[in-house]
C-alpha cells in the first residue's frame, strides 16, 4: 500500500501469495560481514502501517500489528502475532501461535517477553544476543557504545553507498 518501502539492500525480499503490506511499512534486506539477512514474508501475512522488518522471516497466517518491529535473524512462525509497538529481537524465535502483547519487547530462543521498564533484564539479555555483532558484524565491546556506533554507520555507510549514483525521478 501507499508508502511501504521495501528495500534488498544487501540480500533479497520474498513475499507469499495472499499477504497485505500496509501503509509506510519498511522491509529491508539487509547484510553483516559475510551473512545476508533476507526478508522472508509467507502466504497470507498481515503487515501493519508503519511496521518495521530488517532480515527477518514472517511465517505464513501470521499478523503484524500497527508499529511493531522484527529484527534481523528473527522468525515470526506460523499463526503469530505480534502486538501494535512490539519489538522482536534479533535472533528471537517467536513459537507458532504466540502473541506477543503490546509494547512488550521478545527476546530469545527460547522466547522471554520484557515490558519496557523491565531495564536490568532487558540490558543483560540485548548484550548477551551481541546485537551489533548480529545486525552490523561489529565486535566493539558492550560498554564502549562510542565505538560500537561508530563501526555500525561505517558498516551502513558502506551498504547504502551504492545509492551514491541513483537517479532522482519527479
Amino acid at each position: 500500500m501507499y508508502g511501504s518501502i521495501l528495500d534488498s539492500e544487501g540480500s533479497k525480499i520474498k513475499i507469499g501469495e495472499c499477504s497485505i503490506i500496509c501503509e509506510n511499512a519498511v522491509l529491508r534486506a539487509s547484510a553483516a560481514g559475510n551473512r545476508e539477512y533476507p526478508v522472508e514474508i509467507g502466504d497470507h501475512v498481515f503487515i501493519s502501517p508503519q511496521s518495521t522488518l530488517i532480515g527477518c522471516e514472517v511465517e505464513s497466517n501470521s499478523y503484524i500489528a500497527t508499529g511493531a518491529t522484527i529484527l534481523q535473524g528473527a522468525i515470526v512462525e506460523s499463526g503469530a502475532a505480534v502486538a501494535v509497538g512490539a519489538f522482536v529481537h534479533a535472533n528471537t524465535l517467536v513459537p507458532a501461535n504466540y502473541f506477543i502483547p503490546p509494547n512488550n519487547i521478545a527476546i530469545g530462543d527460547p522466547i522471554k517477553i520484557y515490558s519496557p521498564k523491565e531495564k536490568e533484564g532487558l540490558t543483560k539479555e540485548i548484550k548477551s544476543i551481541e546485537f551489533a555483532k548480529v545486525a552490523f558484524n561489529v565486535d566493539a565491546n558492550w560498554e564502549n557504545r562510542f565505538e560500537r556506533y561508530r563501526q555500525a554507520t561505517m558498516v551502513r555507510s558502506k551498504e547504502f553507498g551504492s545509492h551514491l549514483n541513483d537517479e532522482i525521478i519527479d
